[in-house]
This record gives structure tokens, sequence and C-alpha cells, in this order.
């Protein structure tokens, strides 16, 4: 097993992909720093796996490394629903991978990207970005070990806010009171003025809004206090709900 985890470190390495040990037949890192020793060094790598030969294999997640939708089943609850909510959705195109989990479970591998990690429990989904990680095939837990079931050249990124808004769908700000009619100008300038924690839904549903009125969302953009990317992520999101 100990060539097998070496060559399986290196081959993610060999994909921009920091790794790192973690105790064998577990999750625990073996590293003081954990997750941030992770690397892409093959002499450190080898030297971790001759120290741990039996260590199981971490992936930083986030750029470089990639983006994982964790799909859990336990507690009585059933990930799998929630991820069928988001296949219908247009949200699962092009992942890259999918690695079932010891427990029953499904990793969705996507390009990675400078999102923050992020969880929905009651649907039995985490997000594993910057500042997470995920253990790797031929890791093993108790026995049973994680299995590549399907890969693709694609490299597409997932959008986990989108992710979020399917399964928690966002209501009308209760904080701040409505635009006074729906013209992008007035719906520009009660975005301009909504509050920290209000900012993403109110900007989604403006953009719903404007998209239902035949109104251009772009000025809805521009008058987000929110990072544009993220600005252009919610409103692409409500262009997609839509379009049905």
């Amino acid at each position: 097993m100990t060539a097998a985890m070496t060559a399986a470190a290196l081959a993610y390495a060999a994909r921009s992909w920091p790794v790192f040990p973690c105790k064998p037949d577990g999750k625990e890192p073996l590293t003081m720093h954990g997750f941030k020793d992770a690397t892409t060094d093959p002499a450190i790598i080898r030297s971790w796996w001759a120290r741990w030969p039996d260590a199981n294999i971490g992936i930083a997640t986030g750029e470089p490394g990639p983006d994982v939708v964790d799909v859990d089943v336990k507690g009585g609850v059933n990930g799998y629903t929630a991820l069928n909510k988001l296949r219908r959705a247009g949200l699962l195109s092009g992942a890259s991978a999918l690695v079932r989990t010891p427990s029953g479970g499904l990793h969705v591998y996507f390009a990675g990207t400078s999102q923050e990690c992020g969880r929905l429990p009651e649907h039995g989904l985490d997000f594993k970005a910057r500042g997470g990680y995920v253990l790797a095939p031929p890791s093993a837990i108790n026995g049973r070990c994680y299995e590549l079931n399907d890969e693709r050249v694609l490299g597409a990124t997932h959008d986990w806010q989108a992710a979020r808004r399917v399964l928690r769908p966002p209501r009308t700000p209760r904080t701040v009171m409505g635009p006074r009619s729906d013209s992008i100008e007035h719906l520009a300038a009660w975005v301009a003025r909504l509050a920290e924690g209000n900012r993403n839904n109110g900007l989604y549903w403006a953009a719903c809004r404007a998209i239902e009125t035949g109104s251009d969302p772009e000025p809805l953009i521009a008058a987000s206090t929110l990072d544009e990317a993220e600005a252009r992520r919610t409103v692409a999101s409500a262009a997609r709900r839509a379009a049905g």
C-alpha cells in the first residue's frame, strides 16, 4: 500500500493539487498545521509517506486544488435528494470526478476557486473550497476505501451560492423597505442601500424583478456593494431561475 499511496499523492501533486498526510484509517492531519502544510513538492511528499507509509491522502481544497461538493448519508439525512435538486437546476454540469466515500456518500469534484467552504447540514451537503480538505483515493476509513467512480476532462467550476439559493430559497429582505417601483433605477437605488446581511439575497430578488419586467440587470451589479464576481454570480443565478 505504501507504493500505491505515494504514487497517488505524487499524481495529485502533478495536477497542481497540494496534498498532505492524514492518520491511517482516519481523517486527522499528521502534520502540525494540517492542510496549511499541503504541498506539491515531490521530495516532501516522498519524505512524508516514507515516514508514515500507511497515511491517508488529504487534498487541500480551493484553488489551486479542487472544489468538492461533499454528499453525506447519515443522521437520517440523505444528501442525494439535495444533489438531485442541484442536478435538475443545472448546477452540477462540468464535474471533473465522482468519488464514492466509505460511508456511501459522494465527493463531486470541480475546478478550484477562491470561494469559501460552506455547509447545508439539513440537506446533507458540505462544500469544500478555500480553507478545507478532503481525503482522496485510495485513502480508507474503517477499512473501506474512497473509490473513483468517474473522471472527465472538463474543469468547470461550481457556484455554491447558487446552490444555497436553490436549497434555501431567499426571501425578500425584511429589514429594508422594497423599492417604490420595479423600474431599474429604483431597483438599483434600493440595492445600493441594502445593509450587510441582506446584500446577496436583496440583489437576487431585485435581479429577478428586473428580468421579469424585461430590464437589463447590469445596473444592479454596478449598484451592489458586493464583490463584482459575487454580484455577477448572483445575477446569473436569477437569470437561470427566470429561464426555468
